[in-house]
């Protein structure tokens, strides 16, 4: 269940980036396999020292087309609880989550656990979103299931999964409160978003914002754009005043470069971590990290600047 904020001690516990089929000698904690990178910062988090977590996607990574090795495939047949985005996302991986649960391992999938949208436009529209975390508040549904998946593990230590899931329910909860306070700030007129490819659906429907467009038509990067998209897209900007897009850390930026200069029109670019945590002090290795340095950068971005 839900706990309310205020509940203290946060359990953290470094993720395992994996090249190695398994974790530490001699640790017989039970084994949760992930496998993207920010949701294995969620997966640690909210069981703390009550298992170990091995994350398959590296950091800076594209969870579109990254791949694992035989090894790591392997690895996920031997776990004790998969977790996975449920959506679509890891589209490399998608066989051996398939063959990992017709060999009967227990999987979560965070996107069956939440209010899920559906791409409105491009080929991909109908189809579910999978970019739930944009979204502090869905996450907080992701991690009320995680915690009862993690819970039924056979030997896993319910009473510290309960205290490290009730700490980081409080850091979500306290995340989910500044980014409405930061948003706040932003004028309505200017709450356009342009970035990559469609990434922040979600966080749109939760703070107000228009997705006016994307790059990369579609939900994937595995797409491409068309002179017909860019055209459209250029319109779509100089109509709405966009004064900022944002391209995204796992993608380089220079489509979105060229989209700012064919637009015509005095845009910034700005950078945004938005599929991938990044290494160690590379300004996103958390989560909680990445969210907070996306909602600075998008209240910079799009806030008046100053009077002159």
């Amino acid at each position: 269940m839900r706990r309310l904020a205020g509940i203290a001690g946060a359990a953290a516990l470094a993720l395992t980036l994996t090249g190695c089929a398994g974790g530490a000698d001699g640790d017989d904690r039970p084994h949760i396999v992930v496998t993207t990178n920010i949701l294995g910062d969620v997966v640690a988090n909210t069981v703390g020292d009550a298992a170990q977590v091995t994350t398959l996607m590296r950091p800076n990574a594209d969870p579109h087309s990254f791949e694992i090795s035989a090894r790591e495939a392997a690895m996920m047949r031997d776990a004790d609880l998969i977790v996975s985005n449920g959506l679509g996302l890891e589209e490399g991986l998608q066989r051996h989550l398939d063959q990992a649960e017709d060999a009967g391992v227990e999987t979560y999938a965070a996107g069956e656990q939440i209010d899920a949208l559906d791409y409105s436009d491009g080929e991909a529209a109908g189809t579910p979103d999978p970019h739930f975390w944009t979204d502090p508040a869905r996450m907080l549904d992701v991690v009320d299931g995680l915690e009862k998946a993690a819970e039924d593990i056979d030997g896993v230590d319910e009473q510290a999964v309960d205290e490290a899931a009730a700490a980081y329910v409080t850091e979500l909860e306290e995340l989910d409160q500044e980014m409405t306070d930061s948003f706040a700030g932003i004028l309505e007129q200017q709450r356009s978003l342009v970035t990559n490819h469609h990434v922040f659906g979600y966080l749109a429907d939760r703070f107000d914002f228009q997705v006016v467009g994307a790059v990369i038509p579609g939900g994937t990067t595995l797409a491409a754009p068309s002179a017909a998209d860019l055209r459209d897209l250029t319109e779509a900007i100089e109509r709405a005043g966009v004064a900022t897009i944002f391209a995204e850390s796992s993608q380089p930026d220079r489509l979105i470069q060229v989209l700012a200069d064919e637009a015509g029109v005095d845009v910034e670019v700005s950078e945004l971590f938005t599929e991938s945590l990044t290494e160690q002090g590379q300004g996103a290795d958390t989560y909680l990290s990445m969210m907070r340095a996306n909602t600075e950068r998008i209240t910079s971005g799009l806030s008046p600047g100053p009077i002159d």
